[in-house]
């Protein structure tokens, strides 16, 4: 898939604000500095369409990028920042529930974790609740490129034991320096967005 045309169509805080177009959407979620901004200007291949901040926590609406005039991505607040507010991390997390109780449009999660660390409580917790509503889930392992070699394998194991894989969720290795792993993600929107139709 080669992308032309992306915009950043809408940024919500409720249901209302959602586009209405029935077209596919892939959710991004992932801890506060796992990486999201570069995943995103990656896989659209833009510089900084997507606001890269050295502060985490920044996202605080439901950014919808309206790529190639097919599909959504959707990039929600991160999780797991202590120094966002417990009202503010409810409203968001209540702004993510709502969105994935009832949006049909949503055909999967590309949920971000960090390579080079075992998975937190944090990431098990909204693998959960993923699971919870029955979403499928692609695990995309970010800055891959700044483990060794020796490391990558174990790192692998590591991530699939701790979240025990439903039939249908995966894993991707991924890295926003060296684009590992972009072509597979956009095969797999690809794929998916042509069976939607």
């Amino acid at each position: 898939m080669k992308i032309t045309d992306v915009e950043l169509a809408v940024t919500a805080v409720r249901r209302s604000q959602y586009p209405t177009d029935g077209l596919p959407e892939f959710l991004l979620v992932g801890r506060s500095n796992v990486g999201k901004s570069s995943f995103i200007n990656t896989i659209i291949n833009r510089k900084n369409l997507a606001r890269i901040s050295s502060r985490p926590g920044k996202t605080q609406t439901l950014n919808f990028y309206f790529v190639n005039k097919s599909f959504y991505l959707v990039d929600v607040p991160g999780y797991g920042y202590a120094a966002v507010n417990r009202k503010l991390q409810e409203k968001f997390g209540k702004m993510i529930e709502e969105y994935l109780e009832k949006r049909d449009e949503l055909r999967r999660v590309f949920m971000l974790i960090d390579f080079r660390i075992k998975p937190t409580e944090d990431d098990l917790l909204m693998y959960n609740f993923l699971k919870y509503y029955n979403i499928p889930v692609t695990i995309v392992a970010t800055k891959v490129d700044k483990v060794g070699s020796s490391k990558k394998e174990k790192n692998k194991k590591m991530i699939l034991d701790t979240f025990d894989l439903v039939m249908g969720d995966d894993l991707v290795l991924f890295s926003s320096v060296t684009k590992l792993g972009r072509d597979e993600i956009l095969k797999k929107i690809d794929e998916i967005a042509i069976d939607s139709i």
